[in-house]
């Protein structure tokens, strides 16, 4: 019976849910400026008598305790909290009130979700034993992220959780729906930044200059040759350069160009090798062209592994909750997120909830100025989360 109560329960509180949810829709705060967000968490939990403490400057991790019987198994839960710089365009009540910063990864969902599961897992306290460390974190979206910053301040000791949970929206799978990828799932990044340098002049003419938009453009194009004939083809990597900035005229030539980039793979040692290449081939190139050639490589985030028990144990307990036709298979993802820091010292499964809804046009991607999301997939995450706590706890 203990499936229909967290059922019953998820349904009764979604409209309180959807509530919490579109005030930090139309709330949002940037990476590590989420102040209020955070007192806004804190008040909800300080009403539901539930204990926490702050992390991070603007994280928290709270605790709850099953009464069933004593137990020191632990296991904790993760929601992240934080926003992004882009300026919303959805024509909705609950729009971000702040132009330029927008829930557009569905973190509000993250923290609405896990609020949600705080409470219903205290109406049900005698219903499991053990303590469950549900994780509010900052910074998800800008490195070196919130995950680490937490985990330095002892997020994941006393107690260590053995286990942890993470769920992230899925805007391409209906609401409704469940999506897991046991083993390596999503990508590391690190941020490329790169000087060319070279001798600036009259575009008519370039015999007296030293050209670094024309060195740029061969510098791209040869680093690319590091995923099309160094990474080896069963391994995937990406190399995108996003933002070119050549400040010269028609008709005059830079002294110097700068451009930023990202570098992801699936395999930790490939990456390390992948940035010691990059600053090589860099450095040559530009040098044999006549400039100079400064790299900066900025670390990010790891590979994100989901351990294969734990995934499988969670698929089968989400399997019981939506019913097995609702459960499906993810591909990998080459974009990256710092939940991966945690996977990196205990046990972790990141699953994706569903969304979307077709029916209503809620299609828009992630990091879009149209994302939205189909709200009754809160009561989905919500639910959801609460019986995968108490079954990982039980088992």
């Amino acid at each position: 019976m203990l499936k229909e109560k967290i059922r019953a329960l998820a349904h009764e509180m979604l409209p309180t849910a959807i509530e919490t949810r579109r005030h930090l829709h139309a709330n949002p705060e940037l990476s590590f400026m989420e102040h209020n967000t955070a007192a806004f968490i804190a008040g909800k939990l300080d009403a539901m008598g539930i204990p926490y403490q702050k992390m991070a400057n603007t994280g928290l991790v709270a605790m709850i305790e099953g009464t069933l019987a004593a137990s020191d198994k632990v296991l904790a839960l993760r929601a992240d909290i934080d926003a992004l710089p882009i300026h919303e365009k959805n024509d909705v009540p609950y729009v971000s009130k702040f132009p330029g910063v927008m829930h557009a990864c569905g973190h509000d969902v993250h923290t609405t979700s896990l609020l949600t599961t705080a409470g219903i897992l205290l109406q049900l306290r005698d219903s499991f034993a053990g303590k469950l460390k549900l994780i509010f974190q900052p910074g998800e979206e800008l490195v070196p992220g919130g995950a680490s910053m937490m985990i330095k301040e002892g997020v994941l000791e006393n107690p260590r959780p053995a286990n942890i949970l993470g769920q992230h929206v899925m805007p391409e799978l209906e609401a409704g729906k469940i999506g897991f990828r046991s083993g390596t799932y999503m990508a590391s990044v690190d941020e490329i930044y790169i000087t060319v340098e070279g001798k600036g002049g009259h575009g008519a003419m370039p015999h007296t200059t030293i050209d670094p938009v024309l060195i740029t453009s061969h510098l791209i194009t040869g680093l690319q040759q590091l995923v099309s004939r160094n990474a080896n083809p069963t391994t995937p990597s990406v190399l995108t350069f996003g933002r070119v900035i050549a400040d010269g005229a028609h008709n005059v030539i830079p002294d110097k160009v700068t451009i930023d980039g990202t570098f992801r793979t699936l395999d930790e040692n490939w990456r390390q090798e992948a940035r010691k290449r990059i600053e090589k081939m860099a450095t040559a190139l530009v040098e044999s062209m006549g400039g100079k050639c400064t790299v900066f490589i900025k670390p990010g985030y790891p590979v994100l592994y989901n351990n294969e028990r734990l995934t499988a144990a969670t698929r089968q307990h989400t399997e019981a909750y939506v019913g097995k036709e609702n459960v499906t298979d993810l591909d990998i993802w080459m974009a990256a997120e710092d939940f991966a820091a945690y996977s990196q010292i205990t046990d972790a499964c990141f699953y994706r909830l569903g969304t979307g809804n077709a029916a209503r046009g809620i299609t828009s991607g992630l990091h879009t100025a149209t994302f939205d999301v189909d709200e009754s997939a809160i009561e989905t995450g919500a639910g959801l989360m609460a019986w995968l706590a108490v079954k990982s706890l039980e088992n």
